[in-house]
């Protein structure tokens, strides 16, 4: 059944206000303020790096997960760390503590030469060094319980802390990715007006989801029986592999629902 003419759409539960002026309204001046810095903020990003290409290259992609430096920063301390262990422990005949502190040596020490690098050369450090507090603490955490399997632990939360936040966005119909990609797109958040827009950034929010709850299911059955190689081996493969794939995907999602003739000159 339709609405007859002139008569007012009623509201929808997942669909806000559209009055100007409400809460929300990217029209004013506190919401404005607060999109452009989320929109600066979120252009760091992977997604934020891809989003306004039109079309998609290898290179776009490759600046998007942070170039052949940051993929170095980001996958090579913990395939130093496989290899040592699993070298030691396999053909070197090590018990698996004595094992421990070389293999965390040799991933800490590379991640700090990352960053001392990164700072040398005047580049932005801020990567390399998250990453190198991620590696201290991981191995501060493994030393501490002497088993080398949790070296992976705060992964776990970490993917656990993302999914709950994306859930919580959904719940409260907020949709994170739906915020992120209108900030970026010049939407504001106009987005939730449209029922196509709405839906897409539920579903990309969705997508996000399965990613860091796949991690978990996949990682979490290897660290309880104590299987540190698949482990590790999982966490590389799950890790930036997947993470550029889930890109693009968004990617191709973003560019159906913000055809170019549709965008919001900035």
């Amino acid at each position: 059944m339709t609405d007859a003419p002139g008569a007012p759409r009623p509201e929808r539960d997942d669909e806000p206000s559209t009055t100007p002026g409400a809460i929300g309204d990217p029209s004013t001046g506190e919401a404005g303020e607060f999109g452009r810095q989320f929109a600066s903020a979120m252009a760091q990003s992977g997604l934020g790096a891809l989003a306004r290409d039109e079309k998609l290259s290898g290179r776009d992609l490759l600046t998007a997960v942070g170039g052949v430096r940051g993929i170095l920063e980001a996958l090579l301390p913990g395939l130093v760390f496989l290899v040592v262990y699993s070298v030691l422990t396999s053909f070197a005949g090590w018990e698996t503590q004595s094992a421990l502190v070389p293999s965390l040596g040799a991933s800490v020490g590379l991640a700090v030469v990352f960053t001392i690098v990164r700072v040398a050369t005047k580049g932005q450090p801020t990567q390399a060094i998250a990453g190198l507090i991620g590696v201290l603490a991981s191995a501060a955490l493994a030393l501490w319980t002497g088993d080398a399997r949790d070296n992976y632990v705060l992964g776990f939360f970490t993917n656990a802390a993302y999914a709950l936040a994306l859930i919580i966005s959904l719940l409260v119909r907020w949709p994170a990715i739906g915020l992120i990609v209108g900030f970026l797109m010049g939407d504001g958040l106009a987005w939730r007006q449209d029922r196509r827009k709405y839906r897409a950034a539920q579903f990309l929010t969705l997508v996000w989801i399965g990613l860091f709850v796949a991690r978990l299911a996949v990682q979490v059955p290897f660290y309880l029986v104590d299987n540190v190689e698949a482990l590790g081996a999982t966490r590389l493969l799950m890790g930036v592999p997947l993470y550029a794939l889930v890109l693009v995907f968004s990617w191709l999602v973003v560019r159906a629902v913000y055809p170019s003739s549709a965008r919001t000159p900035e």
